[in-house]
């Protein structure tokens, strides 16, 4: 295999300075430690430090090391005066969904800052005071002499703050009309569309960009898109945060998620030098035919020098010698013996053919990944004959809506009516959950008894989905991890208890093949946790002797696929498979017609499935593969 450099000069196409980091956690200390020493050095020269913040998921691991940085190593937080970005409005500052709340719970409470200092719009104001409202946080800014730090995150349609796209580099503090974007994804918060606010008070884009540094946050494949056309595309205000390319002392900090589309990432050899092993050269020949429309034999000469890809013809040679690599190393991943093929040559097999009979242990994060992200690996996995284990690691409880609980309630009210079987403890709790249902505020947090009756749906269902496919009752574990029994969407960490739930069931399975859901993408960050609790348990139990033939397979959710060139196993689905499939994810009756957690996208999960699982297949084929109705695509991950 060539594994060559040729040198080369660097070239950027990004016109913001960018740092990517491994991961959100590693990136925070990073940014903490900036503020930190601002703060620090402020303090030194006897001034106030100006710190502009931003609420959300994205500061939060920032803000807990600041918290650290206080409690453990001094940091005093009495020289700053904070202003933050924006508030929904209408909002009560003591409302669960309050940035004032926010703040807070997720800084100001656990540090020494004096909370006059501690500035966040008002949500509460009638709306005839708001416009003079927010000309006084204009000048309360001036009078603090400006903003020294502005912390920012970044919307998925590119808004800063709330500066939604069609926002003028020219706007100051106001009240603005919230994108339907933007109400979507803080639908889960608000216990649905409906409920989030349809305004919000926002400094404005000539307010940020007056700050005399600005470092911008963002984790994850959803924002890796935003990001790209944000640093690399041109200034424009249907990207709001592209404004910022004209700032003179801006930063992005990104995870190596929302990297992915920077071309650094995405076409790495236009950028710098790069080392031509084999996933390399299979990243550049698919994007190359990708890129041009060609199956990869017909590719030529002219193409690869055209396109940036000369260097790989200079050290291949000829560019039918490395398209047929190529395509035999696509051909290589397709197979539909995803356990392995009996009595075969599994040279070049993605998975070995012995042992014939795999013990295989199917982790879900909520009660529907298993048949929505891998349904048809699932069955066929069933139907040659391996023992398959199906583990849901959460209960999933808070994606039932109030309705859908209450029918079922019902249900069992009128049951129990008409053959007199209840006892005084399910009737208890069934009265108690319906009485808190009755008078349930919008985005109030589910007490206990109503997330057990939720949870007892979601457990029916995901029990009926592996009896459709054939999987024993007892072959199905429902392991309830505690880091999610938060009855919010935000979740507790991981703690040693969860780690020890997902050890005890490999060790009592003892896997030839573990799959996994791998979706860094998902808007729930469910995925991402129930992964990082996986992987740590194998790695726990790296040097059991059974682990040593345990292979980890890694799916993607219903939201995005592996990248053509990352797939090193895709497994095809007929039309009647495809059918059958979607039965599967039919048992799933509370995720179906307006889930909780619908997001941005109105297809019913099944749609989402079918037809990325379709678009897999049209690309291999598209590529010069044969042509299947649907593939369902896996990357091995070394752990």
């Amino acid at each position: 295999m060539i594994t060559t450099a040729l040198k080369k000069r660097t070239v950027s196409f990004e016109k913001i300075q960018v740092e990517q980091y491994a991961t959100a956690a590693e990136a925070s200390v990073q940014v903490a430690q900036e503020i930190a020493a601002l703060i620090r050095e402020k303090q030194a020269k006897g001034q106030r430090a100006v710190l502009g913040l931003a609420t959300g998921s994205t500061p939060k691991k920032v803000y807990k090391e600041l918290i650290r940085l206080h409690r453990e190593e001094g940091l005093s937080f009495h020289n700053v005066i904070a202003f933050n970005l924006d508030e929904y409005y209408p909002m009560q500052p003591t409302a669960w969904q309050s940035y004032k709340r926010f703040m807070k719970e997720n800084l100001f409470d656990h540090i020494d800052i004096d909370q006059q200092d501690c500035h966040i719009p008002d949500g509460s104001l009638p709306q005839e005071l708001v416009k003079a409202y927010c000309e006084q946080y204009e000048r309360r800014i001036e009078e603090a002499g400006g903003i020294d730090f502005q912390l920012l995150g970044i919307g998925r349609n590119g808004h800063i703050g709330f500066n939604e796209p069609g926002s003028h580099n020219s706007s100051v503090t106001r009240l603005i009309t919230l994108d339907i974007s933007t109400r979507l994804d803080a639908a889960p918060e608000f216990g649905g569309t409906i409920n989030v606010p349809k305004k919000a008070i926002t400094m404005g884009v000539s307010t940020i960009l007056k700050a005399r540094r600005i470092v911008l946050l963002a984790w994850g494949e959803t924002k890796a898109g935003i990001i790209q056309q944000s640093v690399e595309g041109p200034v424009t205000e249907l990207v709001p945060a592209s404004y910022l390319q004209a700032h003179p002392n801006v930063k992005f900090v990104l995870d190596d998620a929302c990297a992915l589309e920077l071309t650094r990432n995405k076409a790495p050899w236009l950028t710098d030098n790069v080392v031509w092993d084999r996933g390399m050269i299979k990243k550049a020949v698919t994007h190359l035919a990708l890129t041009v429309n060609k199956p990869i034999l017909k590719l030529t000469n002219n193409d690869y020098n055209e396109n940036g890809l000369s260097e790989l013809l200079a050290l291949y040679g000829q560019a039918y010698d490395i398209n047929i690599d190529v395509f035999n190393w696509l051909q290589h991943t397709i197979t539909g013996w995803p356990g392995g093929k009996p009595n075969a040559d599994d040279t070049n097999r993605p998975e070995r053919a012995l042992p014939h009979k795999k013990r295989i242990l199917l982790f879900s994060p909520h009660p529907d990944d298993d048949i929505i992200s891998m349904g048809g690996t699932f069955q066929r996995l069933v139907d040659q004959g391996h023992e398959v284990h199906v583990a849901y690691q959460t209960s999933g409880n808070i994606a039932v809506a109030d309705d859908e609980a209450f029918r079922f309630m019902q249900f069992v009210t009128d049951f129990n009516q008409q053959f007199g079987v209840a006892n005084k403890e399910s009737v208890a709790l069934y009265e108690k959950a319906a009485r808190f249902l009755r008078s349930k505020a919008k985005g109030e947090k589910d007490i206990d008894e109503l997330r057990y009756v939720k949870g007892l749906i979601r457990r029916g269902e995901a029990l009926n989905t592996c009896r459709y496919t054939g999987v024993p009752d007892d072959q199905v574990h429902f392991l309830n991890m505690p880091f999610y029994e938060t009855g919010l969407v935000e979740k507790k960490p991981l703690s040693e208890e969860d780690y020890v739930i997902i050890m005890e069931l490999i060790e009592r399975v003892q896997p030839h093949q573990v799959y996994a859901a791998g979706d860094l993408a998902d808007p729930h960050g469910t995925h991402k946790v129930c992964l990082d609790a996986i992987l740590e348990a194998m790695k726990r139990l790296k040097h059991k002797s059974y682990m040593k033939d345990c292979w980890l397979w890694l799916y993607k959710g219903a939201w995005a696929e592996w990248d053509i060139h990352q797939i090193e196993m895709a497994v095809p689905l007929s039309p009647d498979q495809v059918l059958k499939k979607r039965g599967g994810i039919f048992k799933h009756q509370s995720q179906k017609d307006g889930v909780v957690f619908q997001g941005s996208d109105s297809r019913e999960f099944w749609q989402r499935a079918e037809e990325r699982n379709k678009a897999t297949a049209g690309l291999y084929n598209q590529l010069g593969l044969a042509e299947y109705a649907a593939m369902e695509a896996f990357v091995r991950w070394e752990y």
